[in-house]
């Protein structure tokens, strides 16, 4: 009996290699690693300043929140296609509320936040009521959202697929901060002074603060890998897109575990189009354009599987960033920016195929 217990592998003790090989979100840190190296090498010392080191993660912030909403998604076994439109249709919403109504934002915030979560319940329910995969429930949604953006703004601009003057309209608000600009202005103002970050001829720090949408992606990044590694939601959710039967057997709430994570994806787009409208002062139909792919390839470096129940939320998170430097990255090197196509493709692909042999590896399949 002693021999048998001893044997019994689920006793036994694992290497810290194997261990390692089995974290999803391997392969994303290693390619920040290569990338960052990369960039050592080609590009401009002054990429990796503190003043660029903040222009690679603003983009890579807010590519980020969509990232990690769409991992959880995946994670429980579903796409999303509709995200970036959700940005415009968002922006839209939030735009004619501030603007054409003059709501102040502690209402047109949450109004947009519910807007935004109804569509994404609607999207969750078709999905489960009819059996529809959510790549095409969703690649619907995409259509239909990016139509109703242009056929909206083009309603309340009478004619126009922008909307402009909503920098003026919450110019004043209390709540226009924490969604806008740069936080912490007042401590680098300080370390300018001590000589501890550049300054400018006029005497104000290179880098006026920390902008907002960076502190939101932290938070988001860690807000998520708290539910998914802590709490049991985030074992429903594992559960979910592992085996959605074995699950549901299980006692674990299938269908409110899908259509809150539809809801979450849908939020984080309204939430980048709060930022970036506030942010640019207008909104416009071709807002969040293409987001819906980059932020499903940042899932998938992050080391989400295509067919569920596997992933993570920081996986995604370095997975953004990998985005966010290759962008910027390329304009401090003599690099023909176009490149950055084919290092999407490429990374993907390569993402791909190592999160697959992980998958073998882990699950012992050849």
């Amino acid at each position: 009996m002693a021999d048998t217990a001893s044997a019994d592998e689920r006793i036994t003790t694992q290497s810290f290699t194997t261990r390692l090989m089995k974290r999803p979100e391997l392969g994303a840190i290693g390619g920040v690693v290569l990338v960052t190296l990369f960039f050592l090498v080609t590009a401009s010392p002054a990429m990796f300043t503190f003043a660029g080191i903040m222009n690679f993660l603003t983009p890579a912030a807010q590519l980020g929140i969509l990232g990690i909403a769409a991992a959880m998604l995946m994670i429980g076994g579903e796409f999303d296609l509709s995200i970036g439109s959700m940005v415009a249709f968002a922006g839209m919403i939030f735009g004619v509320l501030v603007v054409n109504m003059g709501l102040p934002l502690i209402f047109a915030i949450p109004l947009t936040m519910g807007f935004a979560a109804v569509v994404g319940a609607v999207n969750g329910a078709i999905v489960l009521r009819t059996g529809l995969p959510s790549f095409i429930v969703t690649l619907a949604f995409l259509f239909i959202l990016r139509g109703a953006s242009l056929v909206g703004l083009k309603l309340f601009t009478n004619g126009s697929t922008q909307l402009r003057g909503v920098r003026e309209a919450v110019a004043g608000d209390w709540l226009t901060p924490v969604f806008s600009g740069d936080a912490f202005g007042p401590l680098f103002r300080w370390m300018a002074d001590q000589g501890w970050i550049a300054s400018l001829n006029s005497g104000a720090p290179s880098v006026p603060g920390i902008p907002v949408e960076i502190l939101w992606f932290l938070a988001i990044a860690a807000a998520a890998t708290f539910v998914l590694l802590r709490m049991p939601a985030g074992n429903w959710i594992f559960a979910t897109g592992g085996d959605r039967n074995a699950a549901s057997n299980s006692g674990v709430p299938v269908r409110r575990v899908k259509i809150s994570l539809f809801m979450l994806t849908a939020c984080a787009a309204a939430l980048v189009a709060i930022i970036t409208v506030i942010d640019t002062g207008s909104t416009d139909a071709r807002r969040g354009f293409m987001k819906e792919f980059e932020a499903i390839i940042a899932a998938v470096i992050g080391g989400c599987l295509l067919t569920g129940g596997y992933g993570s939320a920081i996986g995604a998170f370095f997975g953004a960033i990998i985005f966010g430097m290759v962008t910027i990255g390329l304009t401090y090197t003599g690099f023909d920016q176009d490149w950055f196509q084919v290092f999407l493709g490429a990374m993907l692909l390569l993402a791909v195929v190592f999160n697959n042999a992980i998958r073998k590896r882990v699950t012992g399949e050849r």
